[in-house]
């Protein structure tokens, strides 16, 4: 078990005063056996209206409408959370079903569907072949190659800084050996798409017996207490934390982001 205080600060600023459309907040993980939220606040200025709602898959979505015009928008979600991660070390799954390639059962397969099929382009194959020469071992068992494509992201390509909105194509990454976290993630999830793995942003895998389970190529980790799901999505533009619209012209405009994560005494919290 792992206790932490997370506080994830967002802060929009403009040259001059502007108004506020729906803004659409995915901020507060979902409480489930392996985390268990303590304490979860949620402020913003200028103040608003909000309305919580589920998504389609679950996800714990705020629905916010600021009132009134400002020169910024600021949104803090402080939380206080446990985390129970599985651990892989003990997990033995005698079934035939999780070696490679994988199978899913019927019903599972119903749901998984939209998590099977890629979404992105690799018109010369470069993704398809990188990812089959890692899958070279006939009946490998199927968590010993999600380990294994997992590390081996982490050692093969260079992590290079990236300013940029959204992801590179994963052929992209793969052609140029660098990326960030976010380019890795998804990396990862198409990859598998494309040997029959059903996936989530940034990385989870479902495996029979196992369920979802979270990997980390990045840093190499999989169900670690680091890895704090906040959301699901198919892919990373749904997964977005915050989205909304503003009305008149802002000028010059900024975007900051601080987030905090420290080791957190639970017990006197709860109390």
């Amino acid at each position: 078990m792992t206790s932490l205080s997370i506080r994830h600060e967002t802060r929009y600023t403009y040259e001059r005063p502007v108004a506020f459309g729906p803004h659409r907040l995915m901020l507060r993980p979902r409480d489930s056996h392996a985390t268990r939220i303590v304490k979860a606040t949620l402020t913003f200025s200028p103040r608003g209206d909000t309305r919580w709602v589920y998504d389609a898959l679950g996800n714990c979505i705020c629905l916010l409408q600021p009132r009134g015009e400002a020169t910024q928008l600021s949104i803090v979600s402080d939380l206080i959370i446990t985390r129970y991660p599985a651990p892989l070390s003990p997990l033995s799954i005698e079934d035939p079903h999780t070696a490679m390639p994988i199978v899913y059962d019927l019903a599972d397969r119903a749901v998984l569907e939209p998590f099977l099929n890629p979404t992105t382009e690799d018109a010369d194959g470069v993704l398809l072949k990188w990812v089959r020469s890692l899958a070279n071992r006939p009946e490998e068992p199927a968590l010993d190659f999600l380990l294994r494509i997992n590390r081996a992201i982490r050692e093969a390509f260079d992590y290079r800084e990236r300013l940029e909105e959204g992801c590179q194509s994963p052929d992209f990454t793969v052609s140029h050996g660098a990326g960030t976290c976010r380019d890795f993630a998804w990396l990862m999830v198409e990859a598998l798409r494309r040997v029959g793995y059903a996936t989530h942003a940034w990385c989870e895998v479902f495996l029979p017996g196992l369920g979802w389970l979270e990997f980390d190529p990045t840093n190499g980790l999989a169900e670690s207490s680091a890895l704090i799901p906040v959301g699901v999505s198919r892919t990373p533009a749904e997964a977005s934390p915050i989205s909304g619209t503003i009305l008149g012209n802002p000028g010059h405009a900024a975007l900051s982001i601080h987030v905090d994560v420290r080791a957190a005494d639970t017990i006197a919290t709860a109390a």
